[in-house]
């Protein structure tokens, strides 16, 4: 059975093989779950019945039942630091843990972390994810959203906009508000961690990934040791070893096993693990950056410690690649962005959102998509007058954030669609996780709680992985961090 035909063998036990097949051809061929097939060939209470005596999943409850669920996981399901930053919400803001859950509940499903650069990027993914059904990441990088920021988005009033559009839409799907790439590359980086981040959670953040990927093995492991106390227990947590930097440098079993381990010895268990294996953030050169079999091998080799993987840099990798790393990895995170600037923008992209240049090197802006031609043209004007390539178009999103939330309704409105179309698209045709918001729901009410706990327990022995031990391993292991520079997102 496909992913979407799960518990499908159980749903429809009392059919014929012929109906049976058919069923699961439709799954297949289409977006629809097992259960709405069902009904539309065989009638609501029949197969509602039958999913209910063998316990099958809570994507077939009726409106009112999962309404009633919803209402019960906004009492127990929202981190304290939500409920006190947001009273009187009824927004699903959620551990990252909870939306990870969902997606192993459902098996071969990644959830759609999406970098919210500017606030149409946001409310467009947010109808995508509630259209489908879909537990859904919010999440912008230190780079974008941090204290020296090139979005208006940024790591304190992130939660605030996704809460405020929850609202107004009226939406019933988990959200996860994660703080990506924490970049510590020193000391100093250390020291403000340890004040910036609790800020963060006040702000209504709820998972973070600390990103030590630049420094040595070691330094990275005692980085991650050093920040973790500052983190809530029940916030979702990723982790990072290599560098993203495209093929060089990539990410190795021995490397991976080393963080992990040595975090494991600490009782600390990281939800995510985001390697280098071969993609780069920003405009892709090449459809082939993600190699699959390094993923899985390194996947493998963590299966004990209970690791997902999340995926960095997918803008710009083939449908196709982003379906095998679905398929034949542990992913249960893809983080998308530059393709959701570019599209809300209304570049011309290609149907994975790699951004198509003309013969000159240059973006190609699709009339009547996006900005206004006159607001595009001053923004290549500006981007001139800076030297930036295309690759720096990044970089105008705060300079600009005002002139385009200045829009005419209806321009606005045509950046926020562009973008819930493509969104659409990933969570249902490449990621798998369509209807897997009831999921997430389930999962905070068979914890009752907003802490769903660790996937893992403590196997490795502290004793083995004190400071200097830690120094001593990282002395064994054969790695190549590729080239030095600035592959920040």
């Amino acid at each position: 059975m496909t992913p979407n035909c799960k518990t499908g063998m159980i749903w429809f036990k009392n059919m014929g093989l012929h109906e049976l097949e058919f069923l699961h051809m439709v799954c297949y061929k289409t977006s629809v779950s097992c259960c709405d097939v069902a009904r539309l060939f065989y009638g609501y209470q029949m197969i509602y019945s039958v999913v209910l005596s063998e316990g099958g999943l809570p994507m077939c409850k009726t409106s009112s039942e999962y309404s009633a669920d919803f209402d019960r996981a906004l009492e127990i399901g929202r981190p304290p630091n939500v409920a006190k930053r947001f009273p009187n919400s009824k927004a699903l803001i959620v551990s990252g843990k909870v939306i990870d859950r969902a997606m192993l509940s459902k098996g071969n499903a990644v959830a759609l972390a999406a970098n919210g650069r500017n606030s149409f990027v946001i409310r467009g993914v947010l109808r995508a994810a509630q259209r489908a059904n879909a537990a859904v990441i919010i999440e912008i990088a230190k780079s974008e959203g941090g204290s020296k920021a090139y979005c208006a988005v940024n790591y304190w009033n992130m939660a605030l906009l996704v809460d405020s559009i929850c609202n107004e839409l009226g939406l019933t799907v988990p959200v996860a508000i994660h703080a990506d790439h924490y970049g510590i590359k020193n000391a100093n980086d250390i020291s403000l961690a340890k004040v910036e981040i609790p800020t963060m959670f006040e702000a209504g953040i709820t998972s973070i990934a600390i990103d030590a990927s630049h420094l040595p093995d070691d330094k990275n492991l005692l980085a991650n040791l050093e920040v973790n106390p500052y983190l809530p227990v029940w916030a979702g947590l990723e982790t990072e070893v290599g560098e993203i930097k495209g093929k060089e440098g990539l990410s190795t079993v021995q490397e991976a096993l080393f963080l992990i381990q040595g975090l494991n010895a600490h009782s600390i268990f990281p939800d995510w693990i985001a390697l280098n294996n071969g993609t780069t953030h920003g405009i892709e050169a090449s459809d082939q950056g993600i190699q699959v079999p390094l993923t899985a091998a390194i996947h493998e080799a963590l299966q004990t410690y209970g690791v997902s993987g999340a995926q960095h840099g997918t803008s710009g990798n083939s449908s196709e690649k982003l379906r095998e790393i679905v398929s034949e990895t542990n992913t249960t995170k893809a983080n998308v962005a530059t393709a959701l600037q570019m599209i809300s923008w209304g570049l011309e992209v290609n149907d994975y959102g790699n951004a198509i240049l003309d013969e000159n090197g240059n973006f190609k802006k699709v009339q009547g998509k996006g900005v206004t031609e006159e607001i595009w043209g001053e923004i290549v004007a500006y981007a001139e007058s800076k030297g930036y390539k295309v690759g720096d178009y990044k970089n105008l999103n705060l300079y600009f954030d005002t002139r385009l939330q200045s829009q005419p309704s209806e321009i606005r409105e045509r950046m926020v669609q562009g973008v819930e179309d493509f969104a659409y698209s990933m969570i249902v045709n490449v990621l798998n996780s369509k209807d897997t918001a009831p999921l997430a729901v389930d999962a905070i009410l068979k914890a009752g709680s907003f802490d769903l706990g660790p996937k893992a327990s403590s196997i490795e022995d502290p004793a083995e992985w004190t400071e200097s031990r830690i120094i001593e391993r990282a002395k064994g292991l054969d790695t190549n961090k590729g080239p030095s520079g600035n592959f920040d997102d």
